[in-house]
């Protein structure tokens, strides 16, 4: 006599999957909110406003960061773009600056060069101008890194792989190992001082960076190995068939396109080109998103529970784009504001509107979701 079995749950019961762990924003929205703080930066030498721009980068990176290993990396590019800061001034002490000034701080003495390197001078006079001059230019670039360590540290490379379209899936699979080197050298670095320490030997000095170093680079050779072994378990590089005329058709779209972006970008951040960049940007993008759709159908890939895009990225990435557009707008009307001269030297001024503009990059830090957090 056979026992009956258990009925099991209804079908509809078994259909309703709970989400797997807490919702994370969709890392194109972190990347597209950090270009438009880069972007904004691009468009200013005041050092008061790239001060805050640093600073609203590092209050969302604070307020939505995670406990993965390469949510850490932010401390490296913030410590990069001092160190960058710190060498712009040296040169333009050492090697001075095209910028002529009368506000002479003190004289170097100047090595004599031949009559070939004229234009090229060492030591001299160094001069307030001047060195006004490169710490405005540093503090640009360095305000550039910090916006793209938030990027690193708040959006995560293997999601962003994942949502990639497919006519860009082998370049983007180079393009994010590049991106994670960064954080997960930042992460074998702490990881190895810390065994240092443990053993009681010191993490400091030449001979303990020696000793780090190969460490590190092994490491990257064995996640490159690791990496290489699991596109290849997975049919990396499989493409479906399509018509030649196809993808020469992609191919030409696509790179139209991205040049019509690159040029109409150049176009938007230098002053006089606001005209005919704007058309030249949207023709680019309907280009380029006409190729890309033509180039996914050789991909052959699917997605696992792909990332939405809801409200919080439509706020996350839209406040980045209105940082960028609001400052670019800003400093067409009023130069002086967002470009204070050095020549002769003038204390910058914090325009009301600007200050306005930069704080709208606050919102994810109010609207993305709270980072998953590991348990302890």
């Amino acid at each position: 006599m056979t026992t009956p079995r258990a009925a099991g749950p209804p079908r509809a019961a078994r259909s309703r999957r709970p989400p797997i762990g807490p919702r994370q924003l969709h890392p194109g929205a972190w990347w597209l909110w950090a270009l438009g703080l880069g972007a904004a930066a691009t468009r200013t030498t005041n050092p008061l406003l790239l001060l805050l721009l640093a600073a609203v980068a590092g209050y969302v990176v604070a307020a939505r960061r995670g406990d993965a290993p390469w949510s850490r990396s932010y401390g490296a590019f913030l410590r990069l773009g001092l160190l960058v800061l710190g060498i712009r001034l040296v040169f333009a002490v050492l090697l001075g600056s095209p910028v002529p000034g009368t506000h002479v701080l003190f004289t170097l003495p100047e090595v004599p060069l031949p009559t070939w390197a004229q234009g090229v001078r060492i030591g001299g006079r160094v001069t307030v101008e001047g060195l006004l001059a490169a710490l405005y230019d540093g503090l640009r670039l360095a305000t550039l890194l910090v916006c793209v360590g938030a990027a690193n540290a708040l959006a995560s490379p293997a999601r962003l792989l994942r949502t990639l379209p497919g006519a860009l899936y082998e370049a983007g699979v180079a393009v994010v190992v590049a991106m994670t080197f960064a954080p997960n050298l930042v992460a074998d670095v702490r990881r190895l001082r810390a065994a240092r320490r443990l053993r009681g030997r010191t993490d400091r000095g030449i001979a303990a960076v020696l000793s780090v170093g190969i460490p590190v680079l092994e490491g990257a050779l064995e996640r490159s190995v690791a990496l290489a072994a699991a596109m290849d378990t997975r049919g990396f590089g499989r493409t479906a068939d399509v018509p030649p005329r196809l993808a020469r058709t992609t191919a030409a779209l696509t790179l139209a396109g991205l040049l019509g972006v690159c040029l109409a970008t150049y176009g938007l951040l230098t002053a006089g080109g606001a005209g005919w960049a704007l058309p030249v940007l949207l023709l680019g993008l309907a280009a380029a998103f006409t190729g890309l759709l033509l180039g996914g159908r050789r991909s052959t890939r699917t997605r696992y529970r792909p990332d939405p895009w809801v409200l919080p990225e439509w706020l996350t990435a839209g406040s980045g784009a209105a940082v960028a557009g609001l400052t670019i707008w800003l400093s067409a009307r009023d130069p002086a504001a967002f470009a204070p001269t050095v020549v002769p030297p003038t204390a910058p001024t914090l325009p009301l509107a600007a200050v306005v503009a930069v704080l709208i990059g606050l919102v994810p830090a109010f609207a993305a979701p709270p980072p998953p957090r590991r348990a302890s």
